[in-house]
């Protein structure tokens, strides 16, 4: 692949070799180095001449030899699964096979009605998984979406538009406003060229590009100046660059090659069911080859009898409805989830988010609004604050107690002006109500321009009273900007004006003046000191700050250098001798619910790690704010030293308090590698081509709806429509229900097994004297008729209100676990056996039946006294799970707290039990095929009683354990205090 796509020296010096002798040689020496490095280097005329191009572009000639060697600039697919495979994996798994085998075992055992329900379940729940999931990620389709058709280039010395994918490495492309970069390039000529890289770096504020070689060390790829990349766009600006690497090769390539090689991360669910799978298998072959044994030695029963009544007791320990409750219950959280503005695209991803210990979260969007805001201004006379967040124009100025408009105040009015005139950004009002302002170009800029507008100022009337006539570009050398204005009423005297605006250090290092209550005055070593200090302040808290100044270019003030041409007017002639006036202090507000949600996270032990593209003091500031990090113990790792990291040292840093700043794409994945090899189950949130791959090797990849890319959504589990954090920790609620509410449905079928056992281990211990209270078929009709409805309604359970005060799941902790056992058979499985018993027990006695006497149909499977007393033994074990479903509604909390009645599905399927029963006891043809008999009014008085005694039973020992518990927090509070 490399030689087909790349852009490796050794092509380039092939590939131009006809042409110049020298290239080849000038490039000897560095076989092993970057080319990255030297690109970027290296003078526009050595990276042209390595290239093997010119100014002028390549011949399309030359052109053409290259595409034969590098390839097209395309980004390759990589090989997919079919949708056959993907459709028969949903009946592969484990316990869909574990589920084949019962009804085969089924059909083998001469219940072919057992068989059919068995597998119709299978079936059923893999079409309805395959439904849910069949618009999985396909990353790798969204990449090649975000690449543009169509390049601009200079070939034959003209200007063509070509195919993107005709692009090869030497080629010229002109870049102008709007455009979509291609490929990864040089630039060698700028005029104030800005490039939106927020899908390299996920940061929205445009990096300024320049044609000057850069040498400084320590930047990563998307923070070199002098070079653009493909799939990013251009904001602002126009500019020329010569490719040098293509298709898979360029930095967009790499992020697609990695992502397609990514294997996603098996959810914890998928993990635990399939070890559920197993121990259930062993638990029922164990229990059938026990009831086997007891049958043939005990009972004395024939070796085929014996087998077909260990088979049948095999199925009947198989949660047949495990699956679908499952799959319901995910299905009814994704519902639920969507209304609180987070879509699922995989079902079992739901319980991973229950399961998430860690959020591996980005800035900017998420925690904060994405807005930049100004919310200080200083003075040489007094400091402001600029009250409302975000792009729209509401709020006002305050200082000393009171409101101020920016003609209270001539310095304020003056710092405002200049800095909503020099610059060249737009906003654009919502066009529905409740929409969001639009920002065209920079969106430092933009805020300068609300600020203005805070203070009363209109920007229409401000440009036609100082129109522009001169503008000297922001240049990252420079580090500052200025525009020159016509004035129509002087300013100082002056009819021309320069105002600029820069880092604070430049504009106040080029400064002789500051402007003070309204006057102009020297600017003294003192006030110089206070301005840095001030600034220094402000970068302290994570802040960004812009100095604004002027220069008068005629009246009385101006200096006699000044050039009498504008067309004279250059950065060494116009920016000096300025006049300070103020700062602007910006940043991009953390959005107002994301606290209490951070807050909440602390509270649930998930721990939250920042991984952003902006610089390391900014990120620290937000995550101090926000609470994510407290105290003085917080280490803040740059991409470069990360990159110097080994990984022990990286995992002993991840154990505490640790931020992460100007990340790359393969630094980020690292980050969730380690997280994930320290046992930590990691959700991480994302919106640019750059987190593509952390969010697919994350266990469970949070995508943004609203700002992120297409290949972000692609490659995410979940998509927040509102990109909100807070969206994250109500989705991580709904998560942990799920895991809650499956080990409900689990705890209600497992208690049934007890009284389905019992009846048969009394027949076997008992020799045959007590003749079989429950036969196979009745077995399965509360296995896979009566039990299921309740059941999946326990799978729609909202969740617990004190869900989020435990920690997260222990990974280590298994779904059928000691005490869901010794509830399930020794607390529950003990009232239901009880019922079920005195229920048979209770049928004989009603006909006339003492202890002593051998019981009614003893050797006679027609005595219709037993077959009544089958029916009852089957009613009361329904009846008694009637009472139970309501029990495992929840844990400790009484289900009075939460509603008796709320949940109507639980109902439906209570009532649909009870018809079920009347049903197989009436309904002539099922009653010989399920053993039954229509029951007396004796009997329903009898198994009325069951529910509310069981229920209360239950209810008593919640009461009792909340109160224990209650009294162990009362004595644990003065020793802790």
């Amino acid at each position: 692949m490399g030689s087909r796509l790349g852009a490796s020296p050794a092509v380039m010096r092939d590939a131009s070799a006809a042409q110049t002798q020298g290239v080849a040689e000038r490039a000897e020496g560095c076989e092993d180095t970057d080319p990255l490095e030297r690109i970027r280097t290296q003078s526009i005329d050595h990276v042209l001449a390595e290239l093997g191009s010119g100014k002028g572009g390549l011949s399309s000639q030359e052109a053409a030899d290259r595409q034969q060697k590098s390839g097209k600039n395309l980004i390759e697919s990589a090989k997919k699964r079919s949708p056959l495979l993907a459709f028969l994996s949903n009946f592969t798994h484990l316990m869909a096979i574990l589920l084949w085998v019962a009804g085969a075992i089924a059909f083998f055992a001469g219940m072919p009605e057992l068989g059919v329900a068995v597998w119709l379940v299978n079936i059923i729940n893999g079409v309805f998984s395959f439904w849910q999931e069949h618009r999985a990620s396909q990353a790798t389709e969204a990449l090649k979406k975000m690449l543009p058709a169509y390049a601009t280039v200079i070939r034959d010395g003209q200007q063509q538009k070509i195919l993107a994918e005709d692009l090869v490495p030497g080629d010229v492309m002109l870049l102008a406003e709007g455009d979509k970069i291609s490929a990864d390039a040089r630039v060698i000529q700028s005029s104030d060229l800005q490039v939106n890289q927020s899908t390299l770096n996920g940061e929205s504020t445009p990096s300024r590009k320049t044609a000057d070689a850069v040498v400084e060390d320590g930047l990563s790829a998307a923070e070199i100046p002098n070079l653009v990349f493909a799939g990013t766009s251009v904001s602002e600006g126009n500019g020329r660059a010569v490719v040098f690497r293509i298709g898979m090769a360029t930095e967009f390539g790499k992020i697609a090659s990695l992502t397609q090689n990514m294997e996603a991360a098996e959810s914890p669910l998928t993990r635990e069911l399939n070890r559920l799978t197993k121990q259930v298998t062993v638990f029922a072959m164990c229990m059938g080859i026990a009831f086997f044994l007891l049958s043939m030695f005990v009972v004395k029963e024939p070796f085929a009898s014996s087998f077909i009544f260990a088979l049948g007791m095999v199925v009947a320990f198989i949660p047949e409805g495990l699956l679908p409750t499952v799959t319901l219950s995910l299905a009814m959280a994704v519902q639920r989830m969507s209304t609180r503005c987070a879509l699922v695209k995989k079902l079992d991803s739901v319980e991973a988010l229950g399961s998430t210990s860690v959020i591996c979260t980005d800035k900017t969007g998420t925690l904060t609004q994405n807005e930049m805001t100004v919310n200080h201004l200083w003075t040489a006379t007094r400091e402001y604050e600029i009250t409302g967040v975000g792009y729209a124009p509401e709020g006002h100025i305050e200082a000393e107690g009171r409101s101020w408009r920016a003609v209270d105040d001539a310095d304020l009015e003056l710092l405002l002006e200049g800095g909503l005139l020099c610059g060249n950004a737009r906003l654009a009002a919502p066009e529905a109500e409740g929409g969001r302002w639009e920002v065209f170009g920079d969106p430092t800029e933009a805020c300068l321009i609300v600020s203005a507008e805070k203070g009363g100022i209109d920007r229409t009337e401000l440009e036609h009273r100082m129109p522009r006539v001169k503008e000297l570009p922001f240049e990252s050398r420079r580090k500052r900007m200025t525009t020159v204005h016509a004035l129509e009423n002087p300013v100082d005297g002056a009819h021309r004006i320069a105002f600029v605006k820069g880092a604070p250090n430049e504009v106040v290092r080029l400064s002789t003046q500051v402007r003070a209550n309204g006057a102009t005055v020297a600017l003294d070593e003192a006030t110089r000191e206070r301005i840095m200090a001030a600034n220094d302040a402000y970068a302290a808290d994570g802040l960004r700050v812009l100095a604004v100044a002027y220069r008068p270019l005629d009246g009385p003030r101006a200096d006699s250098d000044i050039p009498a041409a504008m067309s004279d007017y250059d950065p060494d002639t116009i920016e000096r001798n300025l006049t300070f006036v103020g700062l602007e202090v910006m940043m991009d507000p953390p959005r107002p619910e994301v606290a209490a949600a951070v807050a909440e996270c602390h509270r649930a032990g998930i721990r939250i790690v920042m991984i952003t593209g902006d610089y390391g003091l900014t990120a620290v500031s937000i995550a101090r704010r926000l609470k994510i990090v407290e105290g003085e113990d917080v280490s803040v790792i740059s991409g470069f030293e990360l990159a110097h990291m080994d990984d022990d040292e990286l995992k002993r840093r991840l154990a505490g308090q640790v931020v992460f700043a100007r990340m790359a794409p393969e630094q980020k994945l690292r980050v969730v590698t380690a997280l994930q090899e320290m046992g930590e189950i990691v959700a991480v949130t994302g919106d640019g081509v750059n987190d593509a791959p952390a969010l697919k090797k994350a266990d469970i990849g949070v995508a943004m709806g609203v700002t992120g890319t297409d290949v972000a959504k692609e490659a995410a589990d979940m998509i927040l429509t509102d990109d909100n954090f807070a969206s994250i920790v109500a989705a991580i609620e709904e998560g942990r229900a799920v895991y809650s509410n499956i080990r409900k449905f689990l705890l209600y079928i497992l208690n049934s097994n007890a009284p389905e056992a019992v009846p048969s281990a009394v027949y076997l211990l008992s020799g045959g004297a007590v003749p079989l209270p429950l036969t196979t078929m009745q077995i399965l009709t509360i296995d896979l008729g009566t039990d299921m409805l309740p059941a999946l309604g326990l799978g729609t359970e909202p969740p617990e209100d004190a869900i989020m005060d435990q920690p997260p799941r222990d990974p280590h902790e298994r779904l059928l676990n000691r005490r869901v056992l010794v509830k399930a058979f020794l607390w529950y499985g003990l009232m239901g056996s009880l019922a079920a018993m005195t229920g048979y027990f209770l049928v004989n006695m009603l006909h006339g039946w003492t202890p002593g006497m051998p019981l009614f149909g003893l050797g006679n499977d027609g005595d219709p006294v037993y077959i009544q007393a089958t029916t009852m033994t089957l009613a009361g074990i329904v009846f008694a799970q009637i009472g139970q479903v309501m029990n495992c509604r929840t844990e400790r909390t009484s289900v009075f707290a939460i509603g008796l009645l709320s949940n109507h599905r639980i109902l439906t399927g209570i009532v649909f039990e009870i018809a079920l029963i009347v049903f197989l006891t009436v309904f002539p043809p099922l009653q010989g095929l399920f053993h039954t008999t229509p029951l007396g009014w004796q009997d329903y008085v009898f198994l009325c009683c069951i529910p509310p005694i069981v229920f209360a039973v239950e209810e008593l020992r919640k009461a009792w354990l909340r109160r224990h518990q209650s009294a162990r927090s009362a004595k644990r509070t003065p020793s802790e205090s």
